[in-house]
């Protein structure tokens, strides 16, 4: 198998795994660390079949995912995120660059602004008390797959 058939069939397995992390996510509040696991996993197959360079390249992402990762620990110590959701945001830091890792953090943001609204209202509508506990998954599986669509449907970058 080439590397350019290699890049449709990652994106659509990362696709995947957005879609049922996302699903998981919105029924149990939980992220099978098996997605996140996988996702990650993967991203060395993406770099190659994207003709990332290991130097500078593969060493950035990684890097970047360093810093990703120490950030989002601090969200999660401060109880603002889960731990399947930091698990998923670092995975997808190893296959974006970091522009477009940026760009999926506001889309992120703004979608998961969308989900509070929408859980807000619902719980309204029940005269539920209880704290709201956001699928933030559900907004970071959205922002991951509309940041990895252009390498699939823009061929003129």
């Amino acid at each position: 198998m080439g590397w350019d058939i290699a890049l449709p069939i990652l994106i659509f397995v990362l696709g995947g795994l957005l879609v049922a992390a996302g699903i998981e996510d919105a029924r149990t509040r939980e992220i099978a660390n098996w997605k996140s696991g996988t996702i990650a996993l993967l991203a060395p197959g993406w770099w190659f079949a994207s003709g990332l360079q290991l130097w500078p390249g593969m060493a950035l992402q990684i890097g970047m995912a360093v810093i990703v990762f120490a950030i989002f620990l601090l969200v999660f110590h401060f109880g603002l995120m889960g731990g399947g959701d930091v698990k998923l945001i670092v995975a997808l830091s190893l296959w974006l660059p970091w522009n477009a890792f940026v760009s999926m953090l506001m889309v992120m943001s703004i979608a998961g602004g969308i989900v509070t609204i929408v859980m807000m209202i619902e719980r309204a509508i029940a005269r539920n008390n209880k704290q709201i506990e956001i699928p933030y998954g559900v907004a970071i599986a959205i922002a991951g797959i509309l940041a990895v669509r252009e390498p699939l449907f823009n061929h003129f970058h």
